[in-house]
């Protein structure tokens, strides 16, 4: 009996997190809680069995072959990195140049840097890698 009441609780928690429309203060958005929703874009919560804390977000599929060209067109010079360049791996705050991501490719909360010649979206809190492009 005990463990049917935490387990319905447990998903209550779950619905009630996944479905309650954004009120506005998580993201400074105005009247985030009236007429259609459009979220925060904030994390809030992770899938049963799976990864807690993964990252979501980052430059979308479709605009991936775009925002490639444009990095090469930048031809900016490659950080050398002592670890390996991989999804959560934290860079260091000095030494890298990190650049804004531009509108059209659709996230902007992230930069990019070239890391032992590969292209990274960084976190700029963190500076964690967030995701790899190329």
């Amino acid at each position: 009996m005990r463990m049917k009441i935490l387990t319905g609780a447990a998903a209550l928690a779950l619905v009630i997190s996944v479905c309650s429309p954004c009120s506005g203060r998580c993201c400074g958005r105005r009247g985030g809680g009236r007429g259609r929703w459009r979220g925060c874009g904030r994390t809030v919560g992770a899938a049963v069995g799976g990864v807690g804390g993964a990252i979501v977000g980052g430059i979308a599929d479709e605009n991936k072959p775009k925002f490639r060209e444009y990095v090469v067109k930048e031809h900016h010079p490659s950080y050398r990195y002592s670890g390996e360049v991989v999804v959560g791996a934290e860079l260091p705050a000095t030494g890298v140049t990190y650049y804004e991501v531009p509108k059209e490719y659709g996230t902007t909360q992230y930069r990019w840097a070239v890391v032992n010649e590969k292209t990274v979206l960084v976190d700029p809190r963190t500076h964690k890698i967030i995701e790899i492009i190329s």
